[in-house]
């Protein structure tokens, strides 16, 4: 046994065997613990207060003739290029609360981004709308910090040029004078309002403290990673005299100023802790032209955290071991992923070069994983990369950690994770798609003038019309990712001359290259002749590459969009070029690098469940739903 684990169970000793009745009464409240409990997961929401209003009416927005209110959204050309949708998303939140309340949910966790870069006006809104839930549904909502929910650890200047304004003309919004100065042909001046800011911890921990930033009489527990209590000798009290901002930051002298940190641990009914992580690292830099200061790197999340906050390590290890003393079920969630989320393609990707290589900068490295593993996280909800996912990490200790991905309500595919306890070991987590979200298409017809303002003025790139006959909101994220992708990633991200080439390539050009020189003629089974080779025709290399993200954003989601007959048709492609000999590929670039991409699109295809699964907390175990039914072995 390691010294980690023996320190660890001497811990777990002391505070089972402690004689004082306070550690008698938690071991008591622990038996009282009511399965099933069920808990829903919203991640990555980024809450655009589309009916607001700034302060004082600096803009008061566009007249929606469909309700006669007037509205503050973004361009659906400035959408179309970004990652997140910024406006349908405000109905899309609407709708997983209304769902959650229909399924009798109480408990309800957001690993991060909940807002769009901490604004004013944005986050008034939302606030508005879990203090309306939380009143008329009995809902509690417990929220940790992204890196869009605080963007730089003070409050800070901010902006956006791509607002919607008159004629679907661009509107520029501005916190201060003098950032931006706009085209007068192509945009409206600018209109400065302090309400489009970025507001910074102390403002965002005022505004949401009752929900999860400081403790509650109602709950049985909570802890900050600066407390200086345990459970045994826990006491509203005496957390309420620790939590405030002026004690929860931990300062570096390397990095020149206060650490804010809003990590907490609750205990909101008997036997469940939810620990709530703020892995935000702002490491302060200073632009030597002109002293400006700047904290870049933010999104790097976890991978930043052992160099300039090592003690979140030290106190999640305290929590975990006090989790398993007390028989509590610990379910950790943050912002960012604690488990690569790539099925295992990481290397592969980074040797297709791609730009921004599918972000992998964002990828826990291992280290990260083995740790969080070995001091005793097993079940991590994280957000951040809008992805739907499931990373299972075991340690060479033995220790597993299971990381779930939770999608975004903003992309596609639009999704929230439903965890039920269903015991002390064994939580079923389903992934609910907001199938039906009513008004989602309420700016259409704004977004109408927005694209003839585009076409009559001749602009070179222009989102395609089609999004507009989206008939639902899957539908729309749907297109919103073709868009991305066609918009974004290819022209930006991937090399030039690959794009203009495999993009116009049908799937039977593309199989053909594969089956030269390879003896391959079956393919699970199934011969070639059992190929629809006709079919091949009628999808090109940006379909195949259009899936590709697909299954990236949505994993298993995205196979009934695919189509089991386009999957056939992918795997027997891929199974071509991956049977090729290696030698066959020596002397042929373009080969090797499509070969690359199949090795990617393959790793994709066979991931772990994340639809619907079981996890076992006592063995790491992960089954999907298909097994659902059957018993823990």
């Amino acid at each position: 046994m390691n010294n980690f684990k023996i320190g660890r169970c001497l811990l777990i000793l002391y505070l089972v065997l402690g004689t004082s009745c306070s550690v008698t009464t938690a071991l008591n409240n622990s038996d009282r613990a009511s399965y099933p409990l069920r808990i829903g997961v919203l991640a990555d929401i980024h809450f655009h207060d589309v009916y607001g209003e700034f302060e004082a009416g600096a803009f008061p927005g566009i007249l929606n003739p469909i309700n006669g209110k007037r509205a503050i959204f973004r361009t659906m050309q400035s959408q179309l290029k970004s990652t997140r949708l910024f406006n349908e998303n405000y109905f899309a939140f609407l709708a997983a609360l209304d769902d959650l309340v229909e399924r009798d949910i109480k408990l309800v966790i957001l690993p991060g981004d909940f807002s769009d870069d901490g604004q004013p006006i944005h986050l008034r809104g939302f606030k508005q709308i879990l203090e309306r839930y939380t009143n008329d549904h009995g809902m509690r909502f417990f929220l940790i910090t992204g890196n869009h929910d605080v963007v730089e650890p003070f409050a800070s200047k901010a902006g956006k040029r791509d607002f919607f304004g008159e004629g679907g003309m661009p509107q520029p919004i501005m916190s201060e004078k003098g950032m931006y100065v706009p085209d007068l042909k192509k945009e409206h001046p600018v209109v400065v309002t302090k309400d489009i800011q970025s507001l910074g911890y102390l403002e965002v921990s005022d505004m949401f403290g009752d929900f999860g930033f400081f403790p509650q009489k109602s709950d049985r527990y909570w802890a900050s990673p600066f407390s200086e209590y345990d459970y045994g000798s826990y006491s509203y009290k005496k957390a309420m005299a620790k939590s405030d901002m002026e004690y929860r930051n931990h300062n570096k002298i390397k990095d020149g100023y206060p650490f804010p940190d809003l990590s907490y641990v609750v205990e909101p009914v008997d036997g469940l802790w939810l620990l709530a992580l703020d892995a935000n690292v702002f490491i302060k830099t200073e632009n030597p032209k002109n002293g400006s200061v700047y904290y870049p790197g933010v999104g790097r999340g976890y991978n930043n955290v052992p160099d300039h906050k090592d003690y979140l390590i030290d106190w999640v290890s305290k929590v975990a071991t006090e989790a398993e003393a007390f028989g509590k079920t610990l379910i950790a969630f943050s912002h960012y992923p604690m488990v690569d989320f790539n099925d295992g393609a990481s290397e592969d990707i980074r040797r297709l070069g791609i730009g921004g290589q599918m972000q992998l900068g964002r990828v826990p490295m291992e280290s990260i994983s083995r740790t969080f593993a070995d001091i005793g996280v097993k079940l991590h909800f994280g957000g951040h990369m809008h992805l739907n996912d499931t990373g299972i990490y075991t340690s060479e200790e033995g220790n597993t950690l299971v990381n779930i991905q939770t999608p975004s309500l903003a992309a596609y595919k639009p999704a929230y994770k439903l965890a039920t306890v269903k015991s002390n070991e064994s939580i079923d987590v389903q992934t609910i798609v907001l199938e039906s979200v009513p008004r989602f298409n309420e700016l259409f017809g704004l977004y109408q003038k927005e694209h003839d303002y585009l076409s009559n003025r001749g602009a070179a790139v222009i989102w395609n019309r089609s999004v507009l006959a989206s008939d639902t909101y899957p539908q729309y994220t749907d297109w919103h990712l073709r868009e991305l992708v066609r918009l974004r990633f290819l022209p930006q991200e991937w090399p030039d001359g690959f794009i203009s080439y495999f993009s116009n390539l049908n799937g039977r050009e593309i199989l053909d290259l594969a089956v030269q020189n390879s003896s391959m003629n079956t393919f699970n089974g199934t011969e070639i002749s059992q190929i629809d080779l006709k079919e091949l025709e009628n999808w090109s290399g940006f379909d195949f590459l259009f899936d590709l993200y697909r299954l990236r954003s949505a994993d298993e989601l995205a196979k009934d969009d695919i189509g089991e007959e386009r999957l056939r048709a992918y795997r027997y492609v891929i199974e071509s070029f991956l049977d090729r000999e290696s030698t066959n590929l020596e002397n042929d670039d373009t080969l090797k690098y499509i070969t690359d991409l199949m090795q990617v699109f393959n790793k994709f295809l066979n991931g772990e469940p994340s639809d619907h699964i079981q996890v076992n907390l006592r063995t790491g175990k992960v089954t999907s739903n298909k097994q659902a039914d059957k018993s823990w072995e």
